[in-house]
């Protein structure tokens, strides 16, 4: 009779063991997948990280070459000059005008003599003066995206 008891005992044993991998594989399963996911994001939190770096950096080199106005007072605006400097850029009217934060007929009116710009605009006029093409094609980039 202590057989039967021992064989019974294994069995059942056998069976627990059986089911309980049955039920923990899923959740063995999913706890995997938790990890790749938890993975994947930390690879993109990294590059985010290295983006914001990135920009932070150019916003400190913007700042650094803002011209206020009244160091505008002192720049003088010249229309053949700013179409001159356009096409140096290799720039559109619009493209540029997104540099100065204005619209590209406004340039084209700047160019063409027909207006003038503004103190605040000639500032900034002055700041995009010290940029090449380079780092005019950073800005619009930057503020294309």
């Amino acid at each position: 009779m202590p057989n039967v008891a021992g064989v019974l005992r294994e069995e059942i044993a056998r069976v627990a063991r059986k089911e309980i991998r049955q039920n923990t594989e899923t959740l063995r399963k999913m706890s995997a997948q938790y990890r790749r996911d938890v993975a994947d994001l930390k690879r993109r939190v990294a590059g985010l990280e290295r983006k914001v770096a990135l920009l932070e950096k150019r916003t400190v080199s913007d700042a650094k070459s803002t011209v206020t106005e009244e160091d505008a007072a002192n720049v003088r605006f010249s229309p053949a000059w700013l179409a001159k400097h356009r096409k140096k850029l290799g720039l559109s009217a619009v493209d540029y005008g997104k540099l100065v934060g204005v619209s590209g007929q406004t340039i084209y009116n700047w160019e063409n003599g027909k207006a003038r710009p503004r103190p605040a605009q000639v500032a900034a006029l002055a700041a995009v003066r010290k940029t090449g093409k380079r780092e005019a094609a950073a800005r619009l980039e930057v503020l294309n995206t």
